[in-house]
């Protein structure tokens, strides 16, 4: 039985109201745009859209899925927006932004799980703004090659998909999902466009064991992935899995150290990680230079 945990003291999240956030709030609304940001409760918004930077999410806000981890609405969706690409482009562009993140909900209900979207909007972004750089973090298109070629001929700088948990855990976090099935996505990513960064992510705090996430940092190397991020589940509400413990900043230290010593291009690591946290510094990464990047939760 899982009994509640308190959160910890030095676990501080930034309180959303800065001028830079309304009226980047503003845009989105003006603009009929998602955010995982809001949709997913990320509890950086604050942080991040003060500084003038978001993660747009496209193909509507209702996932086909419905991740025992995840704040965003899960049902049946509506038809596929094809104006959403040059809305975000121009979103884009009226921010200035030197670096975009892309991403989606999953829509099974798609035969390309929405992979045309994907890169028409990298190549509305490119029209619009091509000084900025791209990343998308994409769903597993079920295991499809062909829709993932289909975002990768568009050329996003940093190819992301998050692995999230262990494979024990699963049919419990991702029951939809296959591990392998992530990990030969970012394999085949890799083999389609070489000179372009992949990227994973993993949450921990849901009864994962210490050696079951060095397997999967080894996985996720073996699987030439260049960039990790290590974060903290937190739980968006009584609905979703429960929080079994919190790590303290000295584990996520180690376990940082560790991703760069298995020779991860980039770690980022820390209680308020998420998958697109300080995403720009990562498109700068140069192919022969590890980086580590702890975050002190303090800081924020």
């Amino acid at each position: 039985m899982t009994t509640y945990q308190p959160k910890p003291s030095w676990l501080k999240v930034r309180f959303p109201g800065g001028p830079n956030y309304l009226h980047l709030k503003s845009l989105m609304r003006q603009s009929t745009l998602h955010t995982v940001c809001e949709e997913a409760h990320c509890p950086n918004i604050g942080e991040c859209w003060e500084a003038g930077t978001a993660t747009f999410m496209i193909l509507g806000d209702t996932c086909t899925r419905a991740c025992g981890f995840c704040a965003v609405t899960s049902g049946r969706p509506l038809g596929l927006d094809w104006e959403e690409p040059v809305r975000v482009a121009r979103a884009v562009q009226s921010l200035g932004l030197k670096h975009a993140v892309i991403t989606s909900v999953n829509r099974d209900d798609q035969p390309d799980g929405g992979a045309r979207v994907f890169a028409t909007t990298i190549r509305w972004i490119r029209r619009l703004s091509p000084e900025t750089t791209i990343e998308v973090l994409i769903p597993d298109f079920q295991g499809s090659a062909e829709a993932l070629e289909v975002v990768m001929r568009a050329r996003p700088d940093i190819l992301n998909h998050n692995i999230e948990t262990v494979p024990r855990l699963y049919m419990q976090v991702r029951h939809k999902a296959r591990y392998d099935r992530s990990l030969e996505l970012l394999k085949r990513a890799k083999t389609v466009n070489t000179d372009k960064l992949t990227k994973s992510g993993i949450m921990v705090g849901l009864g994962e064991t210490y050696d079951e996430i060095i397997q999967v940092l080894d996985d996720l190397h073996a699987s030439r992935c260049d960039i990790i991020t290590i974060g903290q589940y937190l739980r968006p509400s009584a609905k979703h899995l429960p929080l079994v413990r919190y790590y303290d900043p000295v584990e996520f230290e180690e376990l940082a150290a560790i991703g760069r010593e298995k020779g991860f291009r980039h770690v980022e690591a820390g209680p308020l990680v998420r998958s697109s946290y300080h995403a720009e510094r990562h498109a700068a990464l140069r192919p022969d230079k590890a980086q580590l990047n702890i975050i002190d939760p303090t800081a924020l």
